[in-house]
């Protein structure tokens, strides 16, 4: 059987993901941030998903989504049903899940070609 490599070449993937940090195609990043297929939002002010507010999606929502993954630490946190329904109202899902599962469900859905937009929740934010 021949095997090779296939790099998404395209879009902005998540290559691995620790506890503390993210690596982004080459680029280890250590504090919460927002990823889209053709955009990386660094320094995104979250620590907690419990903490976040409307002006939180405000952010998302300006990368124009069709569907947001938030990814809520190493463990899965909801956060306020004020942050989720900034979405819904808009017709926009939202699905929350722990990083690791929240960067396989974005790659997933970047490389089908699907305006997926990431928000990871780091802890040295």
């Amino acid at each position: 059987m021949d095997l090779s490599l296939d790099l998404p070449g395209s879009f902005l993937f998540v290559r691995r993901t620790a506890a503390k940090s993210i690596t982004v195609v080459d680029r280890e990043i250590a504090a919460s941030f927002v990823l889209a297929p053709d955009r990386l939002l660094e320094d995104w002010p979250v620590a907690d998903a419990r903490m976040l507010a409307t002006t939180h999606a405000e952010t998302v929502l300006g990368l124009q989504p069709e569907l947001v993954l938030l990814g809520s630490g190493e463990r899965q946190v909801f956060p306020p049903m004020a942050f989720l329904a900034a979405f819904l109202g808009k017709g926009i899902g939202i699905e929350v899940m722990d990083n690791a599962a929240a960067a396989r469900t974005y790659d997933l859905l970047a490389a089908e070609g699907r305006r997926v937009v990431a928000c990871f929740i780091l802890p040295g934010h």
